[in-house]
């Protein structure tokens, strides 16, 4: 893990997670160098600096990306503004879930990513899926070389990821390599659907993930007998909930196990194991729509797999980092244990040889991204090599 931090697991967590998006190293230099005695303050003061200092940068991107327009350089542009939007979707989900301005950070951060990617030519869209009476936002990459309906991957968010942070870090390009298209979904409580249409997380993901199904059958781009589903982080719990209660998944992934939620928010308040984001205990309540950690904690005790993953009947693939300090391997190995049902389980544990060994392999990413690629390739009939 890239600790430019020494004393703060959230901040390293996040400029780790910058990089993996496509942070340039000598923008972070620039960006951090003035930022290590703000990592030692309280939450609210430090988070302000740090927003500062990476907001400045978002924009100076902005400044030459609009000079490189002026020149007609628009794949240029659009490298840009796609790297401002990262910075700026860094440093918004640091920011306390009521901070001044929050809102409208997010909605520049969207625009960036939807300015960048159609500047610089990128294979993703973005659509709307019907919930609710309203909709969910999604992205979807179409997989190459693919003659007629294809496979696709639904992938999901965790507590505090979007879509566009999913998207950066490359799992949608490596499967389109292998001929799988994915769409990228901000579920309730996450990205679009919590900041934009008020949708809290729900335990029951099954609720929102069969209308995502449904939309995709409506797709003639898409093979309605290959979906597979893929949950980072938090969506180590909402995967497997989902794929063992919604038949017409053809399998899952969890890109970091989650088995017992409730079990980590107890620990959490005994100060045991690494917090995602400061101003954790308001972020949870702001996601799950709790007036209190008392209330939010009721809640919480929804969130677990017993007795739920033995109905999963299709392969499913449980992935984890041997040093993951926020999630202990041993809920890795419960998933695994209890996937009694499925045709084709595996438990696949990234350690120090091929890397990714922390959370969710925020700490090094690619490795893992393509040993989860071939595997779901394998399993919904893409390739692993070139034809």
């Amino acid at each position: 893990m890239f600790k430019y931090f020494p004393t703060n697991y959230v901040w390293n967590l996040s400029v780790d997670l910058a990089i993996e998006m496509g942070a340039r190293i000598g923008e972070i230099e620039e960006m951090c160098a003035p930022l290590q005695e703000a990592a030692k303050q309280p939450d609210a003061e430090g988070t302000q600096a740090f927003r500062d200092v990476w907001e400045t940068m978002s924009k100076k991107l902005c400044g030459l990306a609009a000079e490189d327009e002026e020149r007609g350089r628009l794949l240029s542009a659009g490298e840009k503004y796609l790297r401002a939007g990262i910075y700026l979707t860094t440093c918004e989900r640091l920011q306390a879930h009521d901070a001044p301005s929050r809102m409208e950070l997010y909605r520049e951060s969207l625009e960036l990513f939807q300015k960048g990617a159609a500047l610089s030519g990128a294979p993703c869209t973005r659509v709307e899926i019907p919930y609710e009476g309203k909709h969910l936002s999604a992205l979807f990459v179409p997989a190459e070389g693919v003659d007629g309906p294809a496979p696709v991957l639904v992938q999901v968010n965790g507590l505090d990821s979007t879509k566009e942070m999913k998207y950066h870090v490359g799992l949608p390009r490596w499967l389109a390599k292998r001929g799988v298209a994915s769409l990228i979904v901000d579920q309730p409580g996450t990205g679009e659907a919590l900041r934009l249409q008020d949708f809290k997380a729900r335990y029951d993901s099954e609720h929102w993930a069969s209308r995502v199904v449904d939309y995709l059958e409506t797709r003639a781009d898409v093979d309605s007998k290959r979906i597979g589903m893929e949950g980072v982080s938090l969506g180590g719990y909402y995967c497997p909930r989902a794929v063992a209660f919604e038949p017409r998944f053809a399998c899952g992934v969890v890109w970091g196990a989650n088995h017992d939620w409730r079990d980590v928010q107890k620990r959490r308040l005994e100060r045991e194991g690494d917090f995602p984001v400061p101003h954790y205990w308001k972020h949870v309540c702001w996601v799950w729509g709790a007036d209190s950690i008392e209330h939010f904690m009721e809640i919480a005790e929804n969130v677990h797999l017993d007795g739920v993953v033995e109905k999963i009947k299709v392969p499913f693939l449980v992935t984890h980092g041997q040093k993951d300090s926020q999630i202990p391997l041993k809920w890795a190995e419960r998933t695994y244990e209890q996937l009694v049902n499925s045709p084709d389980r595996e438990l696949k544990i990234f350690t120090e040889r091929e890397g990714g060994v922390q959370h969710s392999s925020f700490d090094n990413s690619v490795n893992a991204g393509h040993y989860i690629a071939d595997w779901v390739a394998e399993h919904l009939g893409g390739r692993t090599a070139v034809e």
